[in-house]
């Protein structure tokens, strides 16, 4: 994650080009979740602050699991920067973008990813210092699509799609020139994280990899 103009958004360089967009609801989970992740080569995830034990989780990930690069997810107040920071979290995202966030983000000096959704949203980003945002609803906003349409005219700007990203179709994505990752939700299956069973994490992660290689 990086930015041309503010060394402020410069992000962990960590080498999956397929980040895990992750609910947890127990804090147990976030500890073996991770090393399964790893087990299967992803080394970052993004954990959301849409459930009460995200924040608890990310500090519990970025204290046990030091070669995981933990990342917040779903971050919508600008007050949730500073909070997430002091988690533990190397990075933050968002659904979307506002002035208070961006700002937020540059006072804790936290790398930050906002969501856009049309060509307006890439430009606004960009005006502020951003070079990779997240393009979330991705399926809604268009898909392969939509950033086909956006490279010609914002060729400078570079995109991590989540919203509709699956294993079948992130090996198109990643072949686009504009696209730096995908996130998805489809490597930590509920079922299998609630019953405990990391190796179809770890298989899930393994698969991902080797189709975004």
């Amino acid at each position: 994650m990086h930015s041309n103009t503010h060394p402020t958004f410069l992000c962990p360089a960590f080498k999956s080009r397929v980040v895990p967009v992750i609910v947890i609801t127990d804090l147990a989970q976030a500890v073996p979740m991770a090393h399964a992740l790893l087990a299967g080569g992803i080394d970052v995830m993004e954990i959301t602050l849409r459930h009460s034990a995200g924040l608890g989780a990310i500090e519990a990930v970025a204290k046990h699991v030091p070669a995981m690069h933990v990342g917040a997810g779903t971050v919508t107040h600008a007050a949730e920067m500073a909070r997430v920071q002091s988690a533990g979290a190397s990075f933050a995202l968002s659904p979307g973008m506002s002035d208070a966030l961006v700002q937020a983000a540059l006072d804790c000096r936290l790398p930050f990813m906002p969501g856009v959704m049309t060509p307006s949203e890439v430009m606004c980003a960009r005006d502020h210092g951003f070079s990779l945002v997240k393009l979330f609803p991705a399926a809604q906003a268009g898909g392969l699509a939509m950033l086909k349409a956006l490279g010609g005219p914002l060729a400078d700007m570079r995109f991590c799609p989540t919203g509709g990203i699956t294993v079948d179709n992130l090996a198109d994505y990643l072949k686009l020139g504009n696209v730096a990752m995908v996130g998805g939700s489809w490597l930590t299956p509920t079922d299998a994280v609630q019953q405990g069973r990391w190796d179809e994490v770890t298989r899930l992660a393994s698969q991902a990899m080797a189709l975004s290689a």
